[in-house]
């Protein structure tokens, strides 16, 4: 029998994507995603649900596809993932359960997440999104700060076990990095809206505007009958890269570049009120998946060059495959080993130009990466209009510094137990990047569904 071969995604063409900011992949037909379903194996011992943070019931989710019944396969799924289409199109798949599956041994895995998000939109598509079964109600109050991945997941399981659940969210609207930090051609605003709205059917109550530190504290939670808070945080606060000239005009932190482009809509300016300057040549400095969507806006804001300002080489990068595939189609130039020293300003103080330092590779370090070292004399002048550093980012201190009961590690970010999520402070839990550093948006929603069972067991037993 012929070896069907994994299906490919259908997508955008390059020259048409860098004008819009519609989404880059269009998703799999009825037929495309049949066919990749009939890929898999069905393994007595599913490795690919190991590999998945969440543990979705993935070669079962599969095998209803493979038998055209759509509406049960995303069911399945919504037992242990409230966020499909979303997971199916942001996740690092690749690291995960495609990683674990037996036929990437001697070939390509099954296409896992892009039939997530199939069965997702199917669903959607068809208008069969159903409330599942839901419990007696408990009569109990938990509370959850930030609307991120992990926020959102526990807010739904804790849901789907029968407790009042109110998510309460600092900007104006929910979904955390999701909303803020993605740009549109990668997830789609009305996705996250979607999956938003799915937790309301669960009957989740969401608070937006609300600054918790600021607007109101965890003390003052417990006191209106919060019986359990969970803090999903996420790892907000931008990172920098503290050298001479980075306070000039025409610098931006990822975070706000991408707030402004996404949350904002800047890029439908003057429709929206929010304006955004990009000059002609454009350089992102850093090499994950947040400088990939930093650049890749860039080109749709109407840079003649994007360039990427990356100290390791290609190989290193930590950005997924295919998001530096896609930004290379598009036309995103790759600078490789070098490394800014200085930004250099004009007479009116807005950035024309860095000096960067060419680096080589020496030993790994703790990341297990060759660490870069600079080689001496080799600088040189790049010449700029418009510079987005994306170096990472860290906890936001906000919430933390008014409640000193919470331990922080010396990154600034929360001491919780990795299985239950359980801080120094008792009744409240924390899980995602403010726990764990920036992680994957499916790492941070196993954080979620494992608190929200210590939650539960908490709330049943009493014992801290």
């Amino acid at each position: 029998m012929k070896k069907i071969p994994r299906q490919p995604m259908p997508k955008q063409p390059p020259e048409e994507r860098i004008k819009n900011f519609n989404e880059v992949a269009l998703g799999y037909t009825e037929e495309l995603a049949v066919k990749e379903a009939e890929r898999c194996l069905q393994c007595p011992r599913p490795f690919c649900v190991d590999g998945c943070p969440v543990k979705v019931k993935i070669p079962e989710f599969i095998k209803l596809v493979k038998e055209r019944k759509f509406s049960e396969a995303a069911k399945k799924i919504k037992e242990d993932n409230v966020l499909p289409a979303i997971c199916g199109r942001v996740c690092p798949q690749e690291e995960q359960c495609e990683k674990k599956c037996v036929l990437g041994i001697k070939g390509e895995p099954v296409a896992i997440g892009r039939l997530e998000r199939f069965v997702a939109d199917w669903e959607a598509e068809h208008g069969e999104i159903e409330k599942p079964e839901m419990p007696e109600k408990k009569g109990i109050k938990v509370a959850v700060v930030g609307s991120g991945p992990a926020g959102l997941t526990c807010a739904g399981d804790l849901a789907k076990m029968g407790y009042d659940v109110t998510i309460f969210e600092a900007l104006h609207k929910p979904g955390g990095v999701l909303i803020y930090g993605i740009p549109e051609f990668r997830l789609p605003k009305h996705i996250v809206e979607r999956e938003v709205d799915y937790l309301r059917l669960l009957g989740v109550e969401i608070k937006v505007d609300v600054v918790v530190g600021k607007s109101i504290t965890l003390y003052e939670l417990f006191d209106m009958g919060y019986k359990a808070i969970f803090l999903g945080l996420g790892a907000g606060l931008p990172k920098f890269l503290g050298i001479p000239g980075e306070n000039l005009l025409g610098i931006y932190s990822a975070n706000e570049f991408l707030t402004r482009t996404n949350l904002m809509k800047a890029y439908l300016f003057p429709e929206y009120d929010t304006p955004i300057k990009v000059g002609k040549r454009v350089a992102v400095i850093g090499g994950g998946n947040v400088a990939m969507d930093a650049v890749r806006s860039a080109l749709r804001h109407g840079a003649e060059e994007a360039h990427i300002i990356y100290r390791r080489s290609r190989a290193e990068m930590p950005a997924r495959l295919e998001e530096i595939e896609n930004a290379e189609e598009e036309g995103v130039i790759f600078n490789f080993l070098v490394n800014p020293k200085r930004f250099i300003g004009d007479e009116n103080g807005w950035v024309k130009g860095i000096e960067l330092v060419k680096m080589e590779l020496g030993e790994p370090d703790e990341s297990g990466r060759r660490r870069p070292v600079p080689i001496p004399g080799s600088e040189f002048i790049f010449e700029v209009d418009t510079v987005v550093i994306a170096i990472g980012q860290t906890a936001n201190p906000v919430l933390l510094d008014v409640t000193p009961e919470i331990k922080r590690n010396r990154w600034g970010y929360i001491e919780a137990d990795y299985e239950t999520g359980k801080t120094s402070m008792k009744g409240v839990f924390a899980g995602g990047d403010i726990v764990t550093g920036e992680a994957t948006v499916i790492e941070a929603m196993g954080f979620g569904r494992r608190a929200a069972k210590a939650i539960d067991e908490y709330l049943r037993t009493g014992k801290w």
